[in-house]
């Protein structure tokens, strides 16, 4: 694990652009998986599927990743600008490749007006992942924010079930609450925590301007994705322009559909 971890410090650009082709290969592998009619009769419905597909699958690995990362070396919450193990550094190369990747995805399929939302929180994070993986600084805290991608596995679920018109079975009512719960204790918390984190040691961190204003930013965004979210799940208001499977007519991609 240390040579992995001296070749990826090495060349992080590197690393990053590898571990995008990697989930561009599971995007490509996921094409032959069965897939509801009602999304493959639809051009858009089928695109989102299979981007959804790709973020499930990291959003599943990075997420038990920084879980277990963060179980076993519990100084990585104490100590979130110097301190860091190679297995976390990992994790930030893996995550910063699939952020690539997907962002690519968006751009060259045309799906860019409709998913800025989507591009603004990628490129947040792309911002704040680069400059750890080339400095080495702020590791454990991108350790820390990957904890959102728990949150991320219920959410992109409950996404790819509207898209197939599963939005009134028994499955959507256990993950939306799975989700409002993975929500507030995974995605809230530990984005809190880092802004507390950055707010208490502002004075003597490298940089701490650029990520507090990253974090206020970011801390805008979750909270009205949770307003979007509560809205939608647990207090629905009839709309006539958004459609059965969640999406507006205009196909655009927010980050949480209503």
């Amino acid at each position: 694990m240390e040579a992995l971890l001296l070749l990826l410090q090495g060349h992080p650009g590197l690393s990053v652009v590898g571990f995008a082709m990697a989930f561009r290969c599971v995007h490509y592998m996921q094409r032959n998986l069965p897939v509801p009619k009602v999304v493959r009769n639809d051009a858009f419905r089928y695109w989102k599927w299979r981007n959804l597909s790709v973020s499930l699958v990291h959003s599943t690995l990075t997420g038990i990743w920084a879980v277990t990362c963060l179980v076993l070396e519990p100084k990585m919450l104490q100590n979130i600008f110097s301190f860091h193990t190679p297995a976390s550094y990992l994790l930030v190369c893996v995550s910063s490749g699939y952020f690539v990747q997907d962002a690519c995805d968006i751009i060259f399929t045309g799906h860019a007006r409709g998913s800025w939302e989507f591009l603004i929180h990628h490129f947040l994070v792309l911002g704040s992942f680069l400059y750890t993986l080339f400095t080495q600084h702020y590791v454990a805290g991108a350790n820390i924010a990957l904890l959102v991608e728990i949150n991320s596995v219920t959410l992109h679920t409950r996404l790819m079930l509207k898209l197939a018109g599963a939005q009134f079975t028994p499955l959507f009512s256990v993950n939306k609450v799975l989700n409002l719960f993975t929500y507030v204790f995974f995605r809230l918390s530990a984005q809190f925590y880092l802004t507390w984190f950055i707010m208490s040691n502002y004075s003597w961190l490298d940089h701490a301007g650029y990520f507090m204003v990253t974090m206020i930013l970011m801390n805008i965004m979750i909270l009205i994705y949770f307003y979007r979210l509560m809205r939608a799940d647990f207090f629905p208001r009839r709309k006539s322009h958004v459609e059965q499977n969640g999406t507006h007519s205009n196909n655009s991609t927010k980050f949480l559909n209503d």
